[in-house]
Parts: C-alpha cells; sequence; structure tokens
C-alpha cells in the first residue's frame, strides 16, 4: 500500500510532510507534491503533518480524487525529489479550503 497526495495540495504546497519521510518519496513540481508509489513504505508518519489533510492512504482516498494515486504515481517520474521543508507559498493559506482544484496543477 502507498499513500497519496490528493487535491488538497494543489497551491497550498505544504512541505511538513518531508522531512519525517524516511525513504524520500516525496517529489516537488511547481505547485504540489506527490509520492512516490515505489518508494512510499506505508510508514504513516507523513499524514498527521500535512495542515490541509491532502495526504492518505490509497484505500482511503476522497470520492472522485482516485485519480491522484495515478496522478502521483506518473509526476513523482518527472518531479525532484525533495527532503527538506520550504516556506509554502505567500497565498496558500487563500487555497487551503477551495475545491475542484486540479485545473490550477501546474506539471
Amino acid at each position: 500500500m502507498t499513500y497519496v497526495i490528493t487535491e488538497s495540495c494543489i497551491k497550498c504546497k505544504y512541505t511538513d510532510c518531508v522531512e519525517v519521510c524516511p525513504v524520500d518519496c516525496f517529489h516537488e513540481g511547481p505547485n504540489m507534491l506527490v509520492i512516490d508509489p515505489e518508494e512510499c513504505i506505508d510508514c504513516t508518519l507523513c499524514e498527521p503533518e500535512c495542515p490541509v489533510e491532502a495526504i492518505c492512504s490509497e484505500d482511503d482516498i476522497p470520492d472522485g480524487q482516485e485519480h491522484f494515486l495515478e496522478l502521483n504515481a506518473e509526476l513523482s517520474e518527472m518531479w525532484p525529489v525533495i527532503t527538506e521543508a520550504k516556506d509554502p507559498p505567500d497565498d496558500a493559506e487563500d487555497w487551503e479550503d477551495v475545491e475542484d482544484k486540479l485545473e490550477h496543477l501546474e506539471r
């Protein structure tokens, strides 16, 4: 099983989760993070670190967001690994409660 980053991360991109990951499975895109399912060891350490609850196990992906499992796998092959926390975007708080953000994903 793997953990998945869902739509809530788009344009928020909080990076609290990356520093607790023992296997460096997080990858950073322009406005979102993803988890490499081949590297994730299902340790659960990252899930409580996310302030917008964007991380869940593949068995608990919210309805309508199942495609994020595939999207995490695809984008983790293209984006670089991130292992240290960074400041979130200046407008991250403005995006925390916004729904249907997939159209804002930058590849």
